[in-house]
């Protein structure tokens, strides 16, 4: 399953987050892949694409990002190209 994971800085300061990154580097639970993120030009969120047939990674992910002052979303997502499979049958009817 895929998971917008929204993320977001205390008081809009992403310096703790990214000096553990640099120190320790990123460490996701093995099944737990990371897709991709991007982050506000304001710093206020961080928008992560994650993907893991067991929510309870993503779980111990956060877990494990205690301490640096963030907070988190997650919602479950379907990609568009999938959506548009379930909902042609749907197009023509009445």
């Amino acid at each position: 399953m895929l998971f917008m994971v929204i993320e977001r800085f205390k008081d809009r300061d992403p310096i703790p987050v990214y000096k553990r990154v640099r120190d320790q580097g990123i460490k996701f639970p093995e099944g737990l892949s990371y897709l991709g993120s991007w982050i506000e030009p304001n710093f206020d969120r961080c928008f992560q694409l994650m993907e893991c047939d067991d929510v309870r990674l993503i779980q111990e992910w956060i877990l494990n990002c205690q301490g640096l002052g963030m907070t988190f979303e997650i919602v479950p997502v379907v990609p568009s190209k999938e959506t548009r499979e379930v909902v042609a049958p749907f197009l023509d009817r009445k």
